[in-house]
């Protein structure tokens, strides 16, 4: 049984709007924020949202798998959602919304990606790292956004890498919108035009912030994340 989870969910008109936060992040950043805030001056139905072992919802984070987050982005869709649903990632999330896009194509219409990073398990750890996450288990990496490391799990790893997308065409048909950061540390922003190569949907575009970092929290990125996800429900 998966944890319960802590969600916000604020009523309005459909389809609603749900976001997905990035790898050990939570439903209080400034882009889940944003959004809802948005989406209450606009009254549209909005719901974040924190994964199982993160945030406020229960779990221990190191017994958490790609799958889980996924099954909980699918649970949210399926048990607190109503209606047609639009689905803004970040980050994992992005990966994360597309898995879940392909899950659900008669509930997602549309998707919204900030700096996705589908398969980061494949590109975004070296040949070392691999290697110590399977003998250890886990490692520990310095966080440039907190105190705190950021901790990978071999039961994470492996769960991404069992559910890797951008090997041939991904069977998604909806609108889609790629917000990408050209300075991003994280996510190479070529990954980004790829990703929209390999898109079934004819009905796709990347949107390139020539300055945008990985967080892409400015106001002006904000402002750009919300263009993108009023360009979708039109």
């Amino acid at each position: 049984m998966r944890p319960r989870l802590a969600f916000r969910h604020t009523p309005g008109t459909s389809p609603t709007v749900i976001f997905l936060p990035g790898y050990a992040s939570d439903m209080e950043g400034t882009k889940a924020l944003a959004l809802e805030q948005w989406a209450r001056a606009s009254g549209r139905a909005f719901i974040r949202f924190d994964y199982g072992g993160c945030g406020a919802s229960e779990g221990a984070f190191e017994e958490q798998s790609f799958a889980d987050w996924r099954d909980d982005a699918l649970a949210v869709i399926d048990e607190v959602a109503q209606g047609p649903v639009v689905l803004v990632g970040s980050s994992m999330g992005g990966w994360i919304m597309l898995s879940a896009a392909k899950a659900r194509p008669d509930r997602v219409v549309a998707c919204v990606g900030i700096a996705p990073a589908p398969d980061f398990t494949d590109w975004g750890f070296s040949t070392d790292e691999k290697m110590r996450l399977l003998q250890k288990g886990r490692i520990e990496r310095a966080n440039p956004y907190g105190p705190e490391p950021t901790i990978y799990t071999s039961r994470f790893w492996q769960s991404g890498e069992a559910n890797r997308l951008m090997f041939g065409e991904i069977p998604i048909d909806c609108p889609v919108r790629l917000v990408q950061g050209q300075r991003d540390p994280d996510v190479p922003w070529h990954r980004a035009g790829r990703l929209a190569e390999l898109l079934r949907s004819a009905d796709v575009q990347t949107w390139l912030v020539k300055d945008g970092d990985h967080r892409l929290s400015r106001d002006a990125d904000i402002a750009l994340i919300v263009r993108a996800v009023e360009d979708v429900l039109r």
